[in-house]
């Protein structure tokens, strides 16, 4: 996946960060660049050296986002998702004692690294590992706490895909009809003659660049009209994300290929919204966390308008996000509840069009695709994927009966940059879970 929205703070703080420098730049390791050790926020107030601002934003610079991921809300303005007034849903705990030992070879490695050694080497801060139902792995780092909440950056997405792929089998949303039926506020942009699928499936031809190494990206201009950063002095451009996306002109045609775009997202989300008359927050309680017996209350970074951030605003839980994951892989059921459309699910993780998916140029996915906002894997396992930027990830594995789920602030933004270490330790793991089921 290519780097996330929210980092673009680190291109721009580039020349200090050394994030554009021409050779790969050597990042403090995880122990060093631990948030509690370090002392971030610490003091009242804090000494200004310590100190982690959105206006100047030091809260997308490495090493402050050890700290940040866990405490987004206090830095952007957010919208609850409430789990409601019901009980919490059980998940039943079997840890394991020989996962930490389980070895394998990253790609392009020669060596072999242990499972234990590559949460450090991810700059992990939380992850979960489960199996036939149950917790059989469990750690956190760093900012991250049992009860805490981490930003899920494009994890979000998948949430937002699965809501919009539900609506679709309830039949309130047509994933064949073009978007302005939905949007006509959209009708003079490139998104009125995309449907509702090519949108899901980001095989939209926009006029839309993600360059991260270029100020003048149009990137930039959706972020600062979310609110996502700083606007400077003078600034009269889109002050929402639905105003942005209203100048989002075409480039070619639809549907002639996949490319990762986030605004795709932003209109996935608008639609959801639209159809259920109701915002994404209250989307997300109904559908997924009231439902789904959560632990905890969410949230989502807002804008100005009060809409929710689709591409990459979720903030919530480990555990939480483990029953998601977990509900995914039991075809939608979870909390003895149908939560999710056993078709739909079986939909998403069917995937896409692994020949669409070659035009965005994934070298560390070879024969995956995407569908539904979801990555998908087609390898032997049935393995698919929610991917976010950092390291955040929901890994499905249907043949292991295991789901990984990982928080993490990893320096390298891109999870092309990410993949070779995560990939095969998750195979790792399902081979292991495969090989000896009890332990």
């Amino acid at each position: 996946m290519r780097l996330s929205l929210v980092a673009l703070a680190v291109a721009m703080l580039a020349p200090a960060s050394g994030v554009m420098a021409q050779t790969a730049p050597t990042w403090p390791d995880a122990a060093a660049t631990d948030p509690v050790a370090v002392g971030w926020m610490v003091g009242s107030p804090p000494p200004p050296e310590r100190r982690i601002r959105f206006e100047d934003l030091s809260f997308m610079r490495f090493p402050q986002i050890r700290w940040s991921f866990s405490h987004w809300r206090e830095l952007l303005p957010t919208a609850e998702i409430s789990r409601g007034d019901g009980p919490v849903s059980v998940l039943p705990v079997a840890l394991r004692d020989d996962l930490n030992a389980v070895t394998f070879t990253p790609m392009g490695g020669d060596a072999p690294i242990t499972w234990e050694q590559s949460l450090a080497e991810n700059y992990t801060d939380g992850i979960l590992v489960m199996h036939r139902g149950r917790i059989v792995y469990e750690r956190y780092f760093g900012a991250l706490t049992p009860h805490g909440q981490h930003i899920a950056h494009s994890v979000t997405k998948s949430f937002v895909g699965t809501a919009a792929a539900m609506l679709i089998a309830e039949g309130g949303l047509d994933r064949d009809a073009r978007v302005d039926r939905y949007l006509p506020e959209l009708a003079d942009s490139a998104f009125a003659d995309a449907t509702v699928g090519q949108v899901l499936d980001m095989t939209t031809g926009l006029a839309y660049t993600e360059v991260y190494t270029d100020p003048n990206s149009d990137a930039f201009a959706f972020v600062r009209a979310g609110g996502m950063m700083p606007r400077p002095p003078g600034y009269d451009g889109p002050t929402t994300s639905y105003d942005y996306l209203k100048t989002v002109q075409k480039a070619g045609e639809h549907g002639q290929g996949f490319t990762y775009k986030s605004v795709n997202t932003e209109v996935a989300g608008w639609l959801v919204s639209r159809v259920s008359g109701k915002p994404l927050d209250e989307v997300l309680s109904e559908r997924f966390w009231i439902p789904l017996g959560m632990e905890r209350d969410a949230y989502i970074q807002v804008d100005s308008s009060g809409a929710g951030y689709a591409a990459g605003g979720l903030n919530l839980q480990l555990r939480d996000f483990a029953r998601f994951c977990e509900m995914m892989r039991n075809g939608g059921r979870f909390n003895d509840r149908q939560v999710v459309p056993e078709a739909v699910v079986a939909d998403i993780a069917a995937g896409g069009d692994p020949e669409a998916f070659k035009t965005g140029g994934y070298a560390t996915l070879p024969g995956w695709s995407y569908h539904n906002q979801w990555w998908v894997s087609h390898n032997a396992d049935g393995a698919y994927m929610a991917r976010g930027v950092h390291g955040q990830a929901c890994y499905v594995d249907p043949r292991a009966e295991m789901i990984i789920v990982r928080f993490a602030s990893n320096p390298r933004a891109g999870n092309a940059l990410i993949d070779p270490m995560s990939l095969p330790a998750y195979q790792a793991v399902a081979d292991r879970l495969m090989a000896a089921p009890e332990h």
